[in-house]
């Protein structure tokens, strides 16, 4: 019925997520609340982990995206489970070191990593650097020398892949802000300089096609184009690039037209590209990583707003005005992104009003999702918009200095606080 399997509707015809009554929530903790399902999370991070056992023996790992959702509790997660974590700030890295995360198993990203976020990470011991621009490799490779560390890099490469997503989430065609291009020559230039630092060492490559992809052919096609140049730099460098990181990007169901690849087609098709490639330039298999952070997080996640008022414009549209909106949810301003609403206390009931849920922010264009059907919206009724694990609290902000909301984290009917709600005093307390 709903677009994830943590979600059902109990004997009061009220939304339950992980066994929790939604209007429960609401009650308990307050609204606008974020509410991930642990089980949904746990159960996706296994799937990952035994399809590496399945496909590559185990030569590999995947890494948790934190970008997706970034919190303690996530980590630790992500540590029970056996991932590994792929950050791309030092707040990310702090929120790691916090969790006690084993830094060793940590990827830092980011196409512009400052210096002392840099000596951060060296600091903290961040197992892999993946390299974005040459003036990074020489910054990095100078840093590594003042404080008397070496640091193993991996090259983001872009290999000129069409994902066929949103123009702001495909990262690798040639025009992107991220990695080296193959295609100019650019990538094969940075694996010659690499050589000749003394304080960097070149394992990895890394590629990243884009995000929301539901289609396997282009992963498919990327790691065929990784393997190429991976046999371009054996055949004339003389050199064996032993791992091989294929990114993330996984598509997830935020409605019923989604249609997500299951885990088990990709990583069948994928590890048998990868396999033929290697064979075919006489390699050995790399060792391989990818980077779902959506996949892990997005439907394992909802979030709950309280309706409070209601505008109906005859002939025009009604709108249902909510506590929250383009402060916890900004993708619908920036991607136009689908999502599916649900009057939570009618979610056994048809939906059967047309509405456009707007935020409470003072922003014409602060909507959480236009002409939607759901059963019809009383004021004080309880929406849930699904699949909002991802991309979502990660993106918050204090706009109009609203408070972020908690994060609650639910399993087997009962509830926790992972993340507390922001209070006014956390809003000022950086003011001078």
């Amino acid at each position: 019925m709903f677009v994830s399997e943590c979600l059902n509707v109990n004997n009061k015809g009220h939304l339950t997520i992980g066994g929790c009554d939604t209007l429960e929530l609401a009650k308990e903790f307050g609204t606008p609340l974020y509410v991930l399902d642990e089980t949904t999370i746990r159960n996706v991070c296994k799937a990952y982990v035994k399809s590496f056992e399945k496909y590559y023996h185990g030569n590999g790992m995947p890494l948790y995206a934190s970008k997706a959702l970034s919190c303690k509790e996530l980590c630790r997660i992500a540590k029970e489970e056996g991932l590994g974590l792929d950050v791309v700030s030092g707040g990310e890295i702090y929120t790691a070191v916090q969790a006690g995360f084993p830094m060793e198993k940590v990827h830092f990203h980011g196409n512009n990593k400052t210096a002392d976020e840099i000596r951060f990470a060296l600091e903290s011991n961040v197992g892999k650097f993946v390299v974005d621009n040459l003036y990074e490799l020489e910054l990095l490779n100078e840093i590594c020398g003042e404080v008397g560390k070496k640091a193993n890099i991996s090259f983001r490469i872009k290999p000129g892949v069409d994902a066929h997503t949103h123009n702001f989430i495909r990262t690798g065609q040639i025009d992107s802000k991220f990695g080296f291009a193959l295609e100019t020559g650019e990538a094969f230039e940075a694996v010659k300089k690499a050589q000749m630092y003394d304080n960097v060492n070149l394992t990895e490559l890394h590629c990243h096609i884009g995000s929301q992809i539901f289609d396997i052919d282009p992963f498919v096609t990327a790691a065929e184009i990784m393997l190429d140049f991976m046999g371009k730099i054996h055949d004339e460098l003389g050199i064996v690039i032993s791992e091989l990181n294929l990114g993330g990007g996984f598509g997830i169901m935020y409605t019923k037209d989604d249609e997500p690849v299951p885990y088990e087609n990709y990583m069948e098709k994928v590890s048998e590209a990868v396999k033929a490639k290697a064979k075919e330039h006489g390699l050995p298999v790399p060792y391989i990583f990818i980077e779902p952070g959506r996949s892990i997080v997005g439907e394992a996640g909802i979030t709950l707003y309280k309706v409070g008022g209601k505008k109906e414009i005859p002939n025009v549209r009604t709108y249902v005005s909510v506590d929250g909106g383009m402060t916890d949810n900004i993708r619908y301003a920036l991607y136009q992104s689908a999502y599916t609403v649900v009057n939570a206390g009618k979610a056994g009931k048809e939906p059967d009003e047309i509405v456009t849920v707007a935020g409470k922010c003072c922003e014409s264009g602060d909507l959480v999702q236009e002409h939607t059907k759901v059963a019809k919206v009383e004021v004080g009724d309880t929406l849930a918009v699904l699949s909002t694990g991802a991309y979502n609290y990660s993106m918050a902000s204090n706009y109009n200095r609203i408070p972020r909301p908690a994060i609650v984290m639910v399993k087997d009917g009962k509830a926790r606080v992972v993340v507390k709600r922001e209070s006014y005093e956390d809003i000022v307390k950086n003011d001078i």
